[in-house]
């Protein structure tokens, strides 16, 4: 039996706390704020999508960063075993579009309580308002000096996430300890987060929601990716799902003037049949002026943006469009530009990007290579997905792989 502590109560952190005290050791989980998953809280718009119901191959091509890295402990705890384990745990589960996993309550609370439980069960320690100042290793035992004084165990597990959200406690603690070891921790930078765009010309669009369209991305005329689904413009920009996923392919650009994003209104559309569908409206209001001959093809707060992306004067009939302008149309609805400036601050970011280094960190253990008894878990490590339940999932299953090896 051996001495465990586990710093963090999220996702990563209960998961470890659980395999570790399942295999006969003295867990103690160590939480600065007063109760565990305060960011389980938070995720989902307070509904927690604590996975996608995919095969283990579908997880990794969403991982953005050090996907190879992944590749074990995704096939040992894959999202149908971690779904499983959730609704033994008396947690029903609910799958929704794009195979999202969701609490059939709807209640992200519900996830943290079943973790819980189940860390309770085992008998896992938990010691809540416990801030941990330093974690140093003397002789074989590591040293944890917190808010409330001295202890010393066999093994540490970091589950301390990232510096997104730090009013959920996610301030880079963890990182800290991890240069204390000597360990390289890569630049940090915020994924799944907003991204300002120049929006001097668009400020109606100002709360404009749209479903079924995609949205990507040009570096130097060339496409970094696409995404389908739902998005938002907002006062600074644009967000929703599939921006939140494009910006993570954006975090490591350095010039964004660069870079377009580029939105297509009607991608179930081929140019040709949207040409046609335009003529028919054409020829329906041909004595209406362009700004209310399309108010069938695209919201209203849309239509001026289009028509000027196009060229073409709102004032303009419809029976007096050209060929020639039609084309332009066209294009603008399949190719809207917008000017990024940047992304939206790491604070708000959903997920940190960066981290501890993964070459330092033996995959099928998340133990660190140059320090026994020493694990680091989840957001903390150099691993982010796009957006789906992928991140969550990374927290679990690195949770376990942690926590499962400790005998």
């Amino acid at each position: 039996m051996k001495r465990v502590a586990v710093i963090g109560a999220g996702a990563s952190g209960l998961m470890a706390a659980y395999a570790a005290a399942k295999n006969g050791n003295d867990v103690t989980v160590l939480e600065k704020n007063e109760k565990a998953g305060k960011k389980i809280y938070i995720t989902g718009k307070g509904r927690c999508n604590v996975t996608n119901d995919c095969p283990p191959e579908t997880v990794l091509e969403n991982v953005v960063h050090n996907a190879k890295f992944l590749t074990g402990c995704v096939h040992a705890f894959p999202p149908e075993r971690l779904m499983r384990f959730l609704e033994e745990g008396g947690l029903p589960l609910k799958v929704e579009r794009g195979n999202r996993v969701f609490p059939a309550s709807d209640k992200a609370s519900d996830v943290t309580r079943c973790l819980e439980n189940y860390c309770r069960a085992v008998g896992v320690r938990f010691l809540f308002n416990e801030e941990v100042r330093s974690l140093s290793k003397e002789g074989g035992e590591y040293r944890i000096v917190s808010s409330r004084g001295e202890q010393s165990f066999d093994c540490v597990v970091v589950c301390t996430g990232g510096v997104s959200y730090p009013l959920t406690g996610s301030t880079g603690d963890g990182y800290a300890f991890a240069r204390d070891f000597g360990l390289r921790v890569t630049p940090l930078k915020p994924a799944l987060c907003g991204i300002v765009c120049d929006m001097s010309e668009l400020s109606a669009l100002q709360g404009l929601s749209l479903k079924n369209v995609r949205v990507s991305a040009r570096i130097n005329g060339k496409e970094a990716g696409g995404f389908f689904g739902e998005m938002l413009f907002t006062h600074f920009g644009v967000s929703g799902p599939i921006v939140l996923s494009l910006s993570s392919l954006l975090n490591g650009t350095q010039d964004f003037s660069q870079v377009r994003i580029l939105i297509d209104f009607k991608p179930a559309l081929d140019e040709e049949t949207l040409d046609k569908r335009i003529l028919r409206d054409l020829e329906k209001y041909k004595n209406k002026q362009m700004r209310h001959a399309l108010e069938e093809l695209l919201p209203r707060s849309l239509i001026l943006p289009v028509l000027a992306q196009a060229g073409i004067s709102p004032s303009l009939f419809s029976h007096s469009l050209q060929r020639e302008a039609r084309g332009r149309l066209v294009h603008a609805l399949k190719f809207f530009a917008l000017r990024p400036l940047s992304l939206r601050p790491i604070g708000e970011g959903i997920v940190t990007s960066g981290g501890v280094d993964v070459k330092q960190i033996d995959p099928k253990t998340m133990q660190c290579k140059t320090s026994e008894g020493l694990y680091f878990c989840g957001e903390v490590l150099d691993v982010d997905a796009f957006t789906g339940g992928f991140n969550l999932q990374i927290a679990f299953m690195t949770g376990y792989a942690a926590g499962n090896s400790i005998h």
